[in-house]
């Protein structure tokens, strides 16, 4: 049996890091390891990690995703190491669900499907995990939006890897502060592997409590999926870029059809168009979830899309101002 190494990226999640190491030691795989890299937390993170045995924990004075990981990677042992998140926890059969399939040389990356859960029982705790789970909110993520069947795609979260695929196409881009994963991923992809989402193995994320946190979390998304290309050479897929054309749409379509008249109706169209979408995902979703408002579904899907489509807009600014342009 080979060995997987689990490697935890963490930063003060005392809220979370005991659910999350418990459910990697209940799953059912047996032969693993578990190193955690804490980006020197100032909560009470590390001393529930130096509560269990047999746990590795290194620090990442850095504090910067990727750079955790790799530190993870080098200082691994496993056959295989799986990229966990801290903020989740694993189906019993998370790790032995995805190793069967790298056993079987069907892919070189395998992940499980993404259950967004309230990070509380508030209304906007709720409404915020219904519109992340939805394919209205997050775009063609299928790891995200309760896609049922096996297959390929471009990405998955908490992937477990083949250990020689990064001496093939290398580490974690320490560059990228955000979506190092859709990067890597994406070269993974591009030296012609395949990636396999495997929707049989279940990881549970606790989504953000308040509006604040969640488009301050899409802006710094969507500005990272554009900020990448300076370190990167396309780091992103077509549909990342729905939310910057969006955007570019609302502001440069209503400045152009302010001057061109003909225009104005087909601004007004498309903007109505999108509303109309909008809110009739946010009523379905409030007669599935009786306990939600329409409205603020409505608001929280606005504020998605148009948080991530600012962010990149903003990288797509910096970058051309950095390079001269």
């Amino acid at each position: 049996m080979k060995k997987v190494s689990v490697v935890i990226p963490t930063f003060n999640e005392e809220k979370y890091i005991k659910e999350c190491v418990d459910s990697v030691i209940n799953n059912d795989y047996p032969n693993k390891e578990i190193i955690v890299v804490d980006g020197m937390s100032t909560d009470n993170t590390r001393d529930i990690l130096k509560s269990y045995e047999n746990i590795k924990i290194l620090d990442n004075e850095k504090k910067i995703t990727p750079i955790a990981i790799n530190i993870g990677i080098k200082n691994s042992t496993g056959d295989y190491v799986m990229i966990a998140g801290a903020h989740t926890t694993y189906s019993e059969n998370y790790i032995s669900e995805c190793v069967k399939r790298l056993d079987e040389n069907k892919c070189a990356v395998a992940g499980g499907a993404v259950v967004n859960k309230p990070g509380d029982d508030s209304l906007i705790g709720r409404t915020i995990s219904e519109v992340l789970s939805h394919p209205f909110g997050v775009g063609g993520g299928k790891y995200r939006t309760g896609y049922s069947k096996e297959s390929l795609v471009d990405t998955v979260a908490y992937g477990v890897y083949k250990r020689e695929i990064f001496e093939k196409v290398g580490l974690f881009n320490e560059n990228l502060v955000r979506n190092q994963d859709i990067d890597l991923n994406l070269r993974i992809k591009r030296s012609g592997y395949d990636i396999i989402l495997v929707p049989k193995a279940k990881a549970t994320y606790y989504s953000r409590t308040n509006v604040i946190k969640l488009i301050k979390n899409n802006f710094s998304n969507g500005y990272w999926v554009i900020n990448s290309a300076k370190f990167s050479k396309i780091p992103f897929s077509a549909r990342h870029l729905v939310p910057l054309l969006f955007v570019l749409f609302i502001i440069f379509g209503g400045i152009i059809s302010s001057f061109v008249g003909f225009l104005k109706m087909v601004y007004v169209f498309v903007i109505a168009f999108y509303f109309a979408i909008d809110l009739y995902f946010s009523t379905k979703i409030k007669f599935q979830k009786k306990k939600l408002s329409i409205f603020l579904l409505f608001i929280t899907f606005f504020l998605l899309h148009v948080s991530y489509g600012i962010g990149s807009l903003i990288g797509i600014l910096k970058y051309g101002v950095k390079n001269g342009r």
